[in-house]
């Protein structure tokens, strides 16, 4: 029984076959993979998520740089980073499944609170074919750096950090508000902003 229904899992993921991707340039691949999407809803099928099966899509995400892909529940969607073709098919779908997981851990848990890559995501995993799966994995894509052009430092205690972006709302020190408000905003913490050269 475990055999013929591991026989099928692996069935619908031969219908997304690498001549089935579009021979568009790899930095040009974008949207929806309607292919890689029917497989995953034949595997969400073999395993009885009804609804999700009809939620689930795949798309080529060519903003991903670091990133292999990503799955966003409940709409079921699932993004691949284009570059992975250039690795190897293979790490498509294991990428793929990865991400499969994730939704199918979330769909069993409902609103419940999980580990993103804890023991539901372990056992999902194992459910479609990839026990053992690791939450990271040494990829050859990319990675960006982006300058910190904001310093922030609270008045009172003197912490400072810098970010990217700057906050669009009144932000104060946590740990002060803490100490006098409960954790509230309180004016007497607002951190204080200052911009960061562009050299």
């Amino acid at each position: 029984m475990f055999r013929a229904a591991r026989q099928m899992k692996f069935s619908f993921l031969e219908a997304a076959a690498p001549e089935a991707v579009t021979t568009l340039p790899v930095s040009e691949l974008r949207g929806l993979d309607s292919e890689r999407s029917a497989a995953c809803a034949g595997l969400l099928k073999s395993l009885g998520f009804g609804d999700l099966v009809g939620r689930v899509s795949v798309h080529w995400n060519a903003r991903m740089r670091s990133c292999a892909g990503r799955a966003t529940w409940p709409v079921a969607l699932i993004e691949l980073n284009p570059r992975l073709i250039e690795i190897s098919w293979e790490e498509v779908r294991r990428t793929m499944l990865h991400e499969l997981a994730h939704l199918v851990a979330y769909e069993r848990n409902g609103n419940r609170r999980i580990q993103a890559h804890g023991i539901q995501w372990q056992q999902a995993c194992a459910d479609l074919g990839i026990p053992g799966e690791r939450a990271t994995h040494e990829l050859s894509l990319p990675s960006r750096t982006l300058k910190r052009r904001w310093r922030y430092h609270c008045p009172a205690c003197e912490v400072s950090f810098e970010r990217v972006r700057k906050f669009k709302s009144r932000v104060a020190c946590y740990d002060c508000c803490r100490k006098v408000n409960l954790g509230s905003y309180h004016e007497d913490f607002r951190l204080l902003e200052v911009k960061l050269s562009e050299s």
